[in-house]
């Protein structure tokens, strides 16, 4: 069955951010007594929030001050400016969803800030214009269902007519909670992870169109 509407999760799924961002995080984390490996900080921390990851973080040992969200971002922002870049395969999918004629948007746990960084960087911001959603957007970050419901509900499509796409637990539980089905893509995520919560389960983008139906 064919989506009304498809909503993408934004790191991992539409930009390659994630070994950016575990890179710099390793690298933060280290300077207050936290060392892990960027494994570890995958499977700790990958689909969350950056509160969530200064909260984690603090039970783990790091002595993080009270500026760290500030600190981190500006350091992320930084890095990701330079080096993000898109993932393989995108811009073919959101071509076959226009000649579809089916609405796509993006729902994130990631601030608006870090996200005018990655897509302005790719290049593939305007496609999405008016349709990117994030956390700051609802009451509730994933796993929570808002940011879903929100992109939904402003493009006026059913969650039971929506397909999410995503590549953590975290998000994918959201697009259950929602009520809609998930795709997991899982180039650089465990498919064990994703299989308990997913219709179905992707390693290449250029795979997805299929799926979608178009």
């Amino acid at each position: 069955m064919r989506p009304k509407l498809v909503i993408f999760d934004c790191d991992g799924v539409i930009v390659d951010s994630e070994k950016v961002t575990n890179a710099v995080m390793r690298d933060n984390l280290a300077g207050y007594g936290l060392t892990l490996s960027i494994t570890q900080i995958m499977d700790l921390f990958v689909g969350g929030t950056m509160q969530g990851v200064m909260e984690l973080a603090r039970d783990m040992g790091a002595k993080l001050p009270e500026t760290w969200l500030d600190e981190i971002y500006g350091e992320m922002f930084a890095a990701l400016s330079r080096d993000v870049e898109l993932v393989a395969g995108v811009d073919t999918v959101l071509d076959r969803l226009d000649a579809a004629g089916i609405p796509y948007a993006i729902g994130s746990n990631g601030p608006h800030a870090k996200m005018d960084i990655t897509l302005t960087k790719t290049a593939i911001k305007a496609r999405f214009e008016g349709r990117i959603y994030s956390r700051e957007d609802v009451a509730a970050p994933k796993p929570a269902p808002d940011v879903y419901l929100k992109a939904a509900q402003d493009a006026g499509v059913a969650p039971t007519d929506c397909v999410v796409v995503e590549d953590s637990a975290s998000g994918a539980r959201a697009a259950v909670a929602a009520k809609m089905r998930c795709f997991g893509f899982h180039a650089d995520t465990p498919r064990k992870k994703l299989t308990p919560h997913c219709d179905a389960l992707f390693a290449r983008m250029s795979d997805l169109p299929d799926l979608l139906g178009v």
